[in-house]
């Protein structure tokens, strides 16, 4: 028998999730109603303003997915996201700023040069240490093989501070890289077809054999590459991602590691992140300064006519890479024993390390990753609109508020509503002033929370 507070607190539960689903529907219907309004209006505003929205959303689900894979990792928000958000577009403008139209600004800057060539060759000894270093521990002397590590890992950086010192020979300078990916990306596709069509047969020959054919696209590959300087704009994008990940990942290993073990509240994590976003939004104000810069025009930047509508295929293409970037990452986690470790660290870490998983190297692929679709989500954002160095703090709060109208922690939540956010802002702002959308993003936010906290496809 329930006893009368029992039954009072039942009842007011029952009362309260029945308000909420009354709440939802009206708000819904509401919503629905609105637009099939704005549409008998203006049917082909309609289909700018849906558009527009698909658009902008797609560079809310980066920042969100990326945001989301962390957090249902880890469990705490890395404001960093924000920061790398704004170091990818700044990226590219440091290595492009030559192509900007009827502007030609300077921003080479050795400094800059060195540290991210210092932060590419620590990422690159640590990944070698606890990847190579302990398979072929056994088999090669030790010092032989930090020796070795430790070349390895300075010619990356040297190689990284090259790069960045000349930007105007991009194409060139990326050649070797483009065409080193190439072959082994068709040696590895070789060796795993000869190894299927006979596995009976040792390795040896197929490696041998493999490695041999693979030399032949990788050296077409890089020889189109060097003769092909309409791709410096692309190979920028790369760069800047790949930078901005080796950022993430050593922000992880070289302070959030420390702080984990010294401190297990979350909010001094929080405050770290915190820290690390304001530090590099001045570091990126300082180099650049404060005023908004254009990046170069990529391509399908010329307006299509569709049913009223000016659609750009850039747009079209970002809508695409976040889409992509979707079902890629989906797979990822879900076909490879990787992403089997990344959800058994997110279930619970503890029992990972037990059961033998190097969570740290796993959470640092993730951290990684997480940073590679920020900055990402910024440079196709800058392609669109001026960048400037807070851009990035507005990134983070809206891919921040998709995961949360989404459900926090949900890779499908992600997309759905970074999707949604940018629809909704769109069409808020029928009507209203374009400074009136992040007003809109807030207000959802602020009724997600106090209804559906756990969004709309909430983890499971």
């Amino acid at each position: 028998m329930l006893g009368h507070r029992d039954s009072q607190g039942l009842a007011s539960g029952i009362f309260q999730a029945s308000g909420t689903r009354v709440l939802a529907a009206v708000l819904t219907v509401v919503l629905v109603g609105y637009i099939a309004w704005k549409i008998s209006q203006s049917g082909d505003q309609a289909l700018q303003f849906a558009f527009n929205g698909l658009s902008v959303g797609a560079v809310y689900a980066l920042v969100a997915m990326g945001f989301t894979l962390v957090y249902s990792t880890v469990w705490f928000f890395d404001l960093y996201y924000g920061a790398a958000a704004a170091l990818g577009a700044y990226g590219v403008f440091y290595l492009r700023s030559s192509d900007v139209l009827y502007t030609r600004f300077d921003v080479n800057n050795i400094f800059v040069n060195v540290v991210f060539a210092a932060v590419v060759a620590g990422v690159a000894a640590w990944t070698l240490y606890v990847s190579v270093y302990p398979r072929l521990r056994g088999r090669v002397n030790s010092t032989v093989l930090l020796a070795a590590g430790a070349l390895l890992a300075g010619g990356a950086g040297v190689y990284t501070g090259f790069v960045l010192s000349y930007p105007d020979k991009l194409n060139v300078m990326l050649s070797p890289a483009v065409g080193v990916l190439a072959a082994i990306a068709a040696g590895w596709a070789l060796y795993q077809g000869c190894r299927r069509a006979l596995p009976g047969a040792g390795p040896v020959p197929f490696l041998v054999l493999a490695a041999i054919v693979a030399a032949i696209p990788g050296v077409i590959c890089g020889y189109l590459v060097s003769n092909a300087p309409g791709s410096s704009l692309y190979l920028s994008w790369g760069v800047s991602c790949l930078l901005a990940g080796c950022v993430g990942l050593a922000l992880y290993r070289g302070l959030y590691v420390y702080m984990r073990q010294r401190s297990r509240s979350p909010l001094i994590m929080l405050v770290a992140s915190l820290g690390v976003l304001l530090g590099l939004t001045a570091f990126i104000s300082i180099v650049f300064a404060s005023a908004p810069r254009p990046l170069p025009a990529p391509f399908g930047s010329d307006s299509w006519s569709v049913a009223g509508a000016f659609i750009k295929g850039f747009n079209v293409f970002t809508i695409g890479v976040a889409l992509t970037a979707f079902v890629g990452l989906l797979l990822f986690l879900r076909k490879t024993a990787f992403g089997k470790a990344v959800r058994a660290i997110g279930d619970d870490e503890e029992v990972s390390k037990v059961v033998g998983i190097n969570t740290t190297v796993i959470i640092s692929a993730v951290f990684f990753i997480g940073a590679v679709f920020a900055a990402l989500a910024g440079l196709l954002s800058g392609h669109d609109s001026a960048i400037q160095p807070r851009m990035g703090l507005l990134l983070l709060l809206k891919g921040w508020i998709a995961s949360v109208m989404g459900g926090i922690g949900n890779l499908y939540g992600a997309i759905v509503g970074g999707f949604a956010l940018g629809m909704i802002e769109q069409f808020g702002i029928w009507d209203l002033a374009g400074e009136w959308k992040d007003a809109i993003s807030f207000i959802i936010l602020i009724l997600f929370l106090s209804f559906w906290p756990k969004g709309l496809l909430p983890r499971r």
